[in-house]
């Protein structure tokens, strides 16, 4: 026989929030604290590092330090970073160190995300972590196509997202919008083509006074 339930009125689901609450903000509060002292016992490799009250974490690094620290987090007791999410980058033409490497990581164990960043130039290459993260393969392939950062031995870091014989990378902020070639099929060749982009424009002649407020 089913039981019934008692019919929650407004000042049950106030209860049932409020209590939720603070379970989250224990359960939040607590998490905080293992990780501050997680990261606590990490040498010099930590430059700065942010904790949200949505239990966000956000590390910035040395990139000297990226295999170490990689290491450290996946097979911490405390951390337990097991999953690589994505690698991505930003770019800041203007800084000295232009590229923002940013990596996510999941512990499964905890439910808990790690955002980690490390900052490199042009010509500063990064150690890639393929072999801590098997997933890193191709994210690092995706960060070399499309933002020109290499990835030291690295398996196999060719382009994954651009076509073959494609020149520059699409996502650097000085990269034109039109890019340098254009493709297209040739019906008198029967084949796709390779062009340098050419974007003419006629003369036009612009009529000003709008017809519509004429009388």
């Amino acid at each position: 026989m089913l039981e019934s339930f008692p019919k929650l009125d407004d000042k049950n689901i106030v209860l049932m929030s409020n209590k939720t609450n603070k379970m989250v903000d224990n359960s939040l509060q607590q998490n905080s604290q293992g990780w501050q002292k997680s990261f606590l016992a990490i040498p010099k490799w930590v430059e700065k590092c942010q904790f949200s009250r949505t239990g966000e974490v956000t590390i910035q690094i040395s990139s000297d330090a990226i295999l170490p620290f990689f290491h450290y987090v996946k097979n911490h007791t405390n951390l337990q970073m097991k999953i690589l999410i994505d690698i991505t980058a930003v770019d800041y033409p203007t800084r000295q160190k232009r590229f923002e490497v940013v990596y996510h990581l999941l512990s499964v164990q905890y439910n808990t995300r790690l955002r980690v960043k490390t900052c490199v130039d042009e010509m500063t290459s990064l150690p890639t972590i393929e072999n801590i993260y098997k997933s890193a393969g191709w994210f690092e392939r995706e960060v070399w196509d499309m933002f020109g950062i290499f990835f030291s031995n690295h398996s196999d870091l060719r382009r994954i997202l651009t076509d073959y014989g494609f020149e520059g990378h699409p996502l650097r902020k000085d990269f034109p919008l039109s890019g340098y070639v254009e493709t297209r099929y040739d019906e008198s060749e029967k084949r796709v083509v390779v062009e340098p982009i050419e974007m003419p424009q006629d003369f036009r002649f612009f009529e000003f006074a709008n017809p519509w407020e004429m009388k």
